[in-house]
């Protein structure tokens, strides 16, 4: 595991695991009811998502990718498989929600920190790439996945409630 990796604490216990679908059209809900929700969004994939990107910007910072990264492309936060969720189907489905509209400000600040690491990197500034892995990019990654458990979590209430 690179030196990175190791100040992150990331590990490769998520390499090779298949992505998974955010949303399973086929199980399209009739209405916005918490459970039927739970059902057909898979929060759980949302964060897997959001992992494995945090895996490719480690590869990239370790030399393990033969693909660059561009800090203009790695700001925009329609690209990655949890921005078009929450651009997509998630705004739709939850978008009324406080904690997704929470989740779509932090995950803006994550990619903002995630380019930020790509220009100091691209910069040779490997000090301050370190810094801001340890800042603000670890701790808006760390508000992402709160969020969406957050947003699970009020779900599964929502679900049990209504029984």
């Amino acid at each position: 595991m690179g030196f990175l990796s190791r100040v992150m604490g990331l590990s490769a216990r998520n390499r090779g695991v298949p992505p998974l679908a955010l949303y399973e059209s086929s199980l399209a809900p009739d209405s916005r009811r918490p459970d039927t929700l739970l059902a057909v969004l898979d929060l759980d994939a949302a964060i897997n998502a959001h992992e494995r990107w945090k895996e490719r910007l480690m590869d990239y910072l370790e030399g393990r990718s033969a693909k660059g990264l561009d800090p203009a492309m790695v700001r925009r936060t329609d690209q990655d498989a949890l921005g078009r969720w929450l651009h997509g189907v998630g705004a739709e489905l939850l978008g009324d929600r406080p904690a997704f509209t929470l989740l779509v400000a932090r995950h803006e600040y994550f990619h903002e920190q995630a380019a930020t690491i790509v220009e100091l990197a691209q910069q040779g500034e490997w000090p301050r790439v370190v810094q801001v892995l340890n800042g603000g990019y670890r701790h808006g990654s760390s508000q992402v996945v709160l969020l969406l458990k957050e947003l699970k979590r009020g779900l599964a209430q929502e679900a049990g409630s209504a029984q």
